[in-house]
């Protein structure tokens, strides 16, 4: 039996190594890779087929992680995010020590804290914050859970996780909000 230890220790390998990998998130499967390798992102919208104009989402462990990747998050975002229970992804204005290719145009970037065991302490393990894009190709179905997921993105990532790939639970992907002048835009709920 492969333990979930084993799994976190190999796919700590591959995202120091700069590899793409296939792994569980608290919601749909995601392909994932360093946040801070320009490099390794560029792998992952390659995979995708996905234009590197289209932003994808950086997960970590917990809020205080946040600091270290926006400028000046608002305290309105914090106060937010502790009184929600669904997986919800926040668009952060004026990220800094990402990848420069995760960063949108405007410098903002999409955050969600992840409260997966496996993927918090894969990202506790590695010290670094994931990428967390659905494990599809752009403009296809996002796969709802692991048995759905294509032979394209399991044969295009580097390593792919073992843990959790029975779990036949249908997922979603996240909400998506962003403030905006002191207000909550839901751009998807």
């Amino acid at each position: 039996m492969f333990l979930m230890e084993e799994d976190i220790a190999f796919a700590v390998e591959a995202l120091k190594k700069g590899d793409i990998i296939l792994y569980p998130t608290d919601t749909v499967w995601g392909i994932g890779c360093d946040a801070t390798n320009a490099s390794a992102v560029s792998k992952v919208y390659a995979l995708k087929q996905r234009a590197d104009t289209k932003a994808m989402i950086v997960l970590v462990p917990e809020e205080q992680w946040i600091l270290n990747y926006v400028a000046e998050p608002k305290p309105k975002v914090a106060d937010y995010i502790k009184g929600i229970t669904k997986p919800t992804t926040v668009i952060y204005e004026s990220a800094k020590n990402l990848a420069q290719n995760l960063i949108a145009a405007d410098g903002t970037i999409a955050i969600r804290i992840c409260k997966a065991n496996f993927a918090q302490q894969l990202m506790k393990a590695f010290g670094k914050p994931i990428v967390s894009t659905s494990a599809n190709i752009s403009g296809l179905p996002t796969p709802l859970c692991f048995k759905d997921i294509s032979l394209d993105i399991i044969d295009g990532v580097d390593y792919v996780v073992r843990s959790e790939q029975e779990d036949t639970l249908l997922k979603q992907p996240s909400a998506i909000v962003k403030w905006e002048k002191d207000q909550l835009i839901v751009i998807r709920p």
